[in-house]
């Protein structure tokens, strides 16, 4: 398959969340998800202990309960921010339009999360409970790189892709769905995969770097 023609630098700023336009009518092939796969894992992993797994999820029905579960757990989170989603960006009225832009977004995402074609489920080898922070953070910070790398490599095939963890709330319950060992594996994250409606996403709006930059010290 033929890639998009992006340079490196525009690869990186232009691989977004993507929720409205995935095309939930065209099926992706499985070689291709499996290139993408493929490239992620030559992400770097702490220790060189590739503890990764990647759980691939295609069928209906367990798409449809694992979107009950997400929507389950998306409900909560919306009622426990509304009340503060009005005032957050009281000071800076063109953050709060774009805030309410991505809560319509995420609001159509929950809606329509089991028409995905397809779900990936990043997971790791073992549990974070109670571990040291630094330990943590090792683990963290291999299935992290190795799932941006699979969502950067979707993003050059024309797919598209939006890290969630909401479903993580009924993690076991997640895990009994698709015979994932619990006591073993931990899920980190669940990526609705489709393909993109159109390809001509462009860098989102941040805060300045002057604001977040420290040189030496806070």
């Amino acid at each position: 398959m033929s890639l998009l023609d992006l340079s490196s630098d525009q690869l990186l700023t232009t691989t977004r969340s993507v929720r409205k336009r995935l095309d939930f009518s065209r099926p992706i092939e499985p070689e291709i998800l499996q290139e993408c796969l493929e490239i992620a894992l030559q992400a770097p992993t702490g220790s060189n202990m590739q503890s990764w797994h990647f759980v691939v999820v295609d069928d209906a029905q367990k798409k449809a309960a694992l979107a009950e579960l997400y929507r389950r757990s998306y409900k909560d989170y919306r009622q426990a921010t509304a009340a503060t989603s009005g005032t957050a960006f009281a000071k800076n009225p063109e953050r709060g339009r774009v805030q309410e832009r991505v809560g319509n977004s995420a609001d159509y995402l929950a809606e329509h999360m089991h028409e995905v074609p397809v779900m990936l489920i990043p997971c790791f080898r073992g549990r974070t409970e109670n571990l040291p922070s630094g330990i943590q953070a090792s683990i963290w910070g291999s299935i992290l790189p190795a799932a941006w790398s699979f969502m950067l490599a979707a993003r050059a095939r024309g797919l598209g892709s939006s890290w969630t963890t909401l479903h993580l709330t009924y993690e076991k319950e997640a895990a009994d769905i698709l015979d994932i060992p619990y006591n073993k594996i931990t899920q980190a994250a669940l990526l609705p995969v489709a393909y993109t409606l159109g390809t001509d996403f462009k860098p989102a709006p941040r805060e300045p770097l002057s604001k977040i930059l420290h040189w030496n010290q806070w």
